[in-house]
């Protein structure tokens, strides 16, 4: 790992030739469709254009209003869309309740600090939409689209993903859970290697790390870094404030992840680790090592250069694992499976009774 520490001096200079560069360069084209990734079979930009054509527009629609009282849960749904997908793939799996055989994902440590907003905002979507065009959508492809529009409507780019996700029967066990999300302690040779497994590169890596310009972290993910002695590599007056807000290893209150602009999705977050004031040890040390290094500072640089990075990973992550076709299923219940689900049962019960006496 490379221990270099920019000098207040070095990182000034930086802040101030990136703030130029990107009022004067970075506007990111969001009149065209982006998709820069490969479209795995079985998945399509028009999937549901004859069996729920308004989709996305009831998704972007609904959330619109939920931001406008509320731009944080904007990063919860992101968050979980990240949860969903790195653990068994996104196949919503990080939606299904525990049950008498066992805990759910969302009780592993990793996913224990989801927003529970974010699980009743995405039940809310998937009412709209199954209201208007039946159980044709699936939780997967909500959890998607959701992401998508939590990044466009607090600032970030906006993009196409190709649909047709099927939810998941099963969900992963705790271990599996664990293994797959890299905590915020993690420094940049446990991510790289951990995503190398899922053909992310060291840009997809820092791109995909860029998801933390918007949201909030409780003090118990970053106080390692504090106490019982301070990261040499925390910017002295960040630390300090910090420790304001976490007075000791303890504290249980929460801080933003961007100080700069907390609710805006934009390169901000990379000027912050240019300048020593990354909260996560996983996020810090992408300035530090040095296969990462330049990377942070081009998109510290140029935003649209960021956008675009991000959209293909994005892309990408939301790709991973898909169950499409005949496997996995339609949940009419994003949290329960259709075969635990005695009312969707009952359903399915009746209309095979009704179709029997046709």
């Amino acid at each position: 790992m490379n221990s270099k520490v920019a000098s207040p001096l070095t990182a000034l200079v930086l802040v101030l030739i990136s703030l130029i560069f990107v009022s004067s360069s970075s506007s990111y084209d969001n009149s065209e469709p982006h998709i820069s990734a490969p479209i795995t079979k079985g998945l399509s930009l028009s999937f549901y254009h004859s069996s729920c054509p308004k989709v996305e527009t009831i998704i972007r629609k609904q959330l619109k209003k939920i931001f406008k009282e509320d731009i944080g849960q904007a990063a919860g749904l992101l968050r979980l869309h990240f949860h969903d997908c790195f653990v068994q793939g996104c196949d919503a799996s990080v939606l299904l309740d525990g049950s008498h055989s066992g805990p759910s994902e969302k009780d592993a440590p990793p996913n224990l600090s989801l927003r529970a907003e974010a699980f009743k905002i995405i039940d809310s979507l998937r009412e709209h939409v199954h209201k208007e065009c039946g159980s044709v959508v699936s939780c997967a492809d909500i959890v998607a689209l959701a992401a998508r529009d939590s990044v466009f409507l607090s600032g970030g780019p906006d993009y196409d993903i190709p649909l047709g996700r099927k939810d998941g029967l099963n969900f992963a066990t705790r271990d599996a859970t664990i293994a797959n999300l890299p905590p915020p302690t993690s420094n940049t040779s446990a991510i790289l290697t951990s995503l190398a497994t899922k053909n992310f590169d060291a840009t997809d890596v820092v791109a995909l790390s860029g998801g933390h310009t918007i949201g909030i972290s409780h003090c118990a993910s970053f106080t390692g870094r504090l106490y019982p002695t301070q990261d040499p590599t925390m910017e002295e007056t960040f630390a300090n404030d910090l420790k304001q807000t976490c007075p000791d290893e303890n504290s249980t209150s929460t801080t933003v992840l961007d100080i700069r602009t907390p609710n805006l999705f934009d390169n901000k977050y990379y000027i912050n680790l240019v300048n020593r004031q990354g909260l996560f040890t996983s996020d810090q040390d992408l300035y530090m090592d040095s296969r990462t290094s330049d990377i942070v500072t081009g998109f510290a640089l140029d935003e649209k250069l960021f956008f675009e990075k991000f959209v293909l990973a994005m892309q990408k992550m939301g790709q991973l694992s898909v169950l499409t076709g005949g496997k996995g299923e339609i949940r009419a219940n994003c949290s329960v499976r259709n075969s635990d689900n005695k009312s969707y049962a009952s359903f399915v019960a009746d209309d095979d009774e009704s179709k029997a006496e046709l």
